[in-house]
């Protein structure tokens, strides 16, 4: 007797789902997010058509969480609390989707391999472990953490 394999939702599919549910339950700032969300995985979808490799979503959600996270910090600065805090809520629901992020230390043993991989000795060669770090975390954390993990391990 053959186990029956269930296939992991894509997330555009999680998405739709959610945006399904959220409608029915009449949770507005979950359905405007999602919305949101949905109409740039839609859009990479439709860029990537011409370049022949499927758009990664995951890659549009990071974008999204970074202007995101800019624009809280751009409201803050200008103390429009109310914006703020609508960006914040759209920013907790596009995290459901993303990967777990790395934790500090398996990010460091991460970053201690891709410059081991990569030969890189020094601040100066930050430019090869760095695509090499980017790879190894597979989206599961953000460049700047990369980056800032990356030069600490090449600084003496």
């Amino acid at each position: 007797m053959e186990a029956d394999i269930v296939e992991e939702p894509t997330v555009r599919q999680r998405l739709e789902d959610d945006l399904k549910a959220a409608m029915r339950a009449g949770d507005t700032i979950s359905r405007d997010a999602i919305r949101y969300i949905l109409a740039a995985v839609k859009n990479a979808e439709i860029d990537a058509r011409g370049s022949g490799k499927p758009a990664d979503p995951i890659v549009v959600l990071r974008r999204l969480g970074k202007q995101l996270t800019d624009s809280i910090e751009q409201y803050d600065a200008a103390s429009r609390k109310d914006l703020a805090d609508h960006e914040r809520d759209q920013l907790a629901v596009m995290q459901r989707y993303l990967p777990a992020e790395l934790s500090d230390e398996d990010l460091n043993a991460l970053v201690a391999q891709a410059v081991a991989s990569s030969g890189a000795s020094g601040p100066k060669d930050m430019g090869r472990a760095m695509p090499v770090a980017i790879e190894l975390a597979a989206g599961r954390a953000d460049g700047r953490r990369i980056s800032a993990a990356v030069k600490n391990a090449l600084t003496p």
